[in-house]
């Protein structure tokens, strides 16, 4: 296996920010490097995951009735017809 070679990078945080990676070193015993480190690979993942799942939403928008309504929704005389119909009362 071959051995990590660690390179310095530089950033800039902001002070209660800091001061929270901090504490939760301490805690934890985790140093501050693990941590960004971490927090940036969970986002990367979260971002992946976020831009998989739009990808697969369907909205059905015609045919007979559609999935998700027992009205013709291609007609528009017909959903005037029910709208009057619970407005006015039977047709």
């Amino acid at each position: 296996m071959p051995e990590e070679v660690a390179i310095m990078r530089t950033i800039t945080i902001d002070d209660s920010v800091f001061a929270e990676l901090q504490r939760r070193s301490s805690e934890t015993g985790v140093t501050i490097s693990d941590l960004v480190a971490e927090a940036v690979s969970r986002r990367r993942r979260a971002t992946r995951m976020a831009s998989r799942t739009r990808g697969e939403f369907r909205l059905v928008t015609f045919g007979r009735g559609g999935r998700f309504s027992p009205y013709d929704v291609d007609k528009t005389s017909s959903l005037l017809e029910i709208e009057d119909v619970e407005r006015f009362g039977s047709r």
